[in-house]
């Protein structure tokens, strides 16, 4: 039974939160501007379970789609999909059972929430397969990862007005710096089985459009955010935020696998970053 468990953890990355981190950050930040302030712990409760939650079934769906070309990546060839100790059934069925708990959180927010959570679902499921015919598939993903903001939006105002849909924007830049990083650790396995990711795409202006994506995400999060009574905490909070910036750039400027991937795995503090000074300005 414990091998069994060890698993079923193992499917759903538990013993690698960044995961679920890169995910929660913005959410909750946009449950913080929508409220104008502390949400309630109810809506607290929802979205971080809820990320937690789906993001886990993510990497069943995931897992199971990747299967074959997985065996052929260094990182990935040891998934207890890929390696044969768990079915495809057993993972699917593990990942429905998820995202059913999640969609009972959800059923405790309000019609509009609900709504947009079918949007979420078919977009969540796309992604995994998006990466066998378009050449920058961490958009997709990037729309998958944040689409908890307009249904953090939808779950406090009960509609989704266009701060969301921008905020929503920023976010996707962010998700194209990050997933890339990741992208470029597999660049060499991807390319020998013929598997598009945006570190292919970009070629050797990766680095450079890593960080235009950052920089991009932080400047439209500054667009929306500034007001200059709210000056002095957000140019802190953009210090902070540049500096990470920075240092990513310099653990990714010779492309080496343990750089990208350290540099990919450092991310969630980025988003904790403006998560911090969104909750000190508006709370």
């Amino acid at each position: 039974m414990k091998a069994r468990i060890a698993l079923y953890l193992d499917l759903i990355r538990w013993n690698r939160p960044a995961g679920w981190l890169l995910l929660l950050w913005p959410t909750l930040a946009a449950l913080w501007l929508a409220a104008g302030g502390f949400p309630g712990w109810h809506l607290v409760t929802v979205f971080t379970l809820g990320t937690i939650l789906m993001r886990s079934a993510g990497c069943c769906v995931n897992d199971v789609a990747d299967r074959e070309f997985d065996k052929h990546v260094k990182r990935t060839a040891q998934r207890p999909v890929t390696r044969g100790a768990l079915s495809v059934r057993q993972a699917l069925v593990f990942g429905a059972v998820l995202a059913v708990l999640a969609f009972g959180l959800v059923l405790t927010t309000n019609a509009t929430a609900v709504a947009w959570s079918f949007a979420a679902l078919v977009i969540a499921l796309a992604y995994p397969y998006a990466k066998r015919y378009v050449s920058m598939p961490q958009a997709v993903l990037g729309v998958a990862f944040s689409f908890g903001i307009p249904m953090a939006y939808a779950a406090v105002q009960e509609s989704v007005p266009l701060q969301a849909w921008v905020l929503l924007l920023a976010n996707l830049f962010w998700v194209l710096a990050y997933d890339t990083e990741y992208a470029m650790v597999d660049r060499d396995d991807d390319l020998r089985i013929g598997m598009k990711t945006s570190a292919i795409t970009l070629g050797r202006f990766d680095v450079a459009a890593i960080l235009a994506f950052y920089a991009a995400n932080l400047a439209i999060w500054s667009w929306v955010v500034y007001t200059p009574a709210r000056q002095p905490i957000w140019l802190v909070t953009m210090a902070v935020a540049l500096a990470q910036v920075v240092w990513h750039g310099f653990l990714i400027r010779s492309r080496s696998r343990d750089g990208c991937f350290k540099a990919f795995r450092l991310n969630h503090w980025i988003g904790l970053s403006l998560f911090a000074g969104i909750a000190a300005m508006v709370r």
